[in-house]
């Protein structure tokens, strides 16, 4: 891999881990159109997440700094209810993520055909957030759960993680800025997660990273932070004006062309 090639999917990362748009989808195809081979993705995954993990602590250092505060007085508060929600959510993704690992896997690599079908399957549930209105609800436990359902088939590539958590929220009732807030910070966790392992797997077999030079994997990482905190902010403004219909269009749109173009 590289300069260029990391730059290019630096970019693709840091937009589509917030954009509802699929992260691991966009990825698979860039890898695909740009001719990347699979044993130089592990290392410059391993950079590109940390990139887009650190773009929404910066984002959200205030919400997550507030948090903090309100666990440290040992009450129950808002801040504890919040985080009880978010490890609720979490239990889905870290079960397909633990006893699942290797059949997930097995949809990555290549399977562009597949990733075409689920980014219309993320076309249609942000589609159906069109028709709901007046979101005023709050999150709940059950709510909690439910969206992390949604975060769990969301590991799929071309579902939306963002897409799924974000519509599951609105859909439920949930008031669009809690639950943009939500979906943003519950992800951590997962992201933090996926790179412990992904680590562990570069320790255990470091000649993954022979193909890909330091230049390339800083450049994925600026590339990856900048494009992830310009992605986090805009985000945040699309969802409290309700346009994710226009990501419904643009999923089915580059879903269809890469199924036609395929098959073609």
């Amino acid at each position: 891999m590289g300069i260029v090639e990391a730059l290019v999917l630096g970019i693709i990362q840091g937009l589509t881990e917030f954009l509802p748009v699929s992260s691991s989808g966009h990825i698979e195809i860039g890898t695909f159109l740009l001719g990347v081979k699979s044993k130089d993705n592990l290392l410059f995954s391993i950079v590109v997440h940390g990139a887009t993990a650190l773009s929404t602590i910066v984002v959200f250092r205030k919400d997550i700094l507030e948090l903090l505060q309100g666990l440290l007085k040992f009450q129950n508060n808002s801040a504890t209810q919040f985080v009880l929600n978010i490890v609720i959510s979490i239990v889905p993704v870290g079960i397909v993520g633990v006893f699942f690992e290797e059949e997930i896997e097995a949809f990555f690599g290549g399977k562009i055909v597949f990733v075409a079908f689920m980014l219309l399957i993320t076309s249609i549930l942000l589609a159906f957030t069109y028709y709901k209105k007046n979101n005023t609800g709050q999150i709940t436990p059950v709510k909690a759960l439910l969206i992390g359902l949604a975060q769990a088939v969301a590991i799929l590539p071309g579902i939306s993680r963002s897409g799924a958590t974000i519509s599951t929220a609105l859909l439920l009732g949930v008031e669009k800025e809690k639950a943009t807030r939500f979906s943003f910070l519950m992800v951590l966790v997962p992201i933090i997660g996926a790179l412990v392992l992904k680590v562990k797997d570069f320790i255990e077999n470091p000649s993954i990273g022979d193909n890909i030079s330091g230049s390339a994997l800083t450049t994925g990482f600026i590339a990856a932070f900048v494009a992830g905190i310009i992605a986090c902010h805009w985000m945040i403004a699309i969802v409290k004006k309700g346009k994710l219909i226009y990501f419904a269009l643009y999923c089915f749109v580059v879903g269809s062309i890469v199924l036609i173009t395929y098959l073609i």
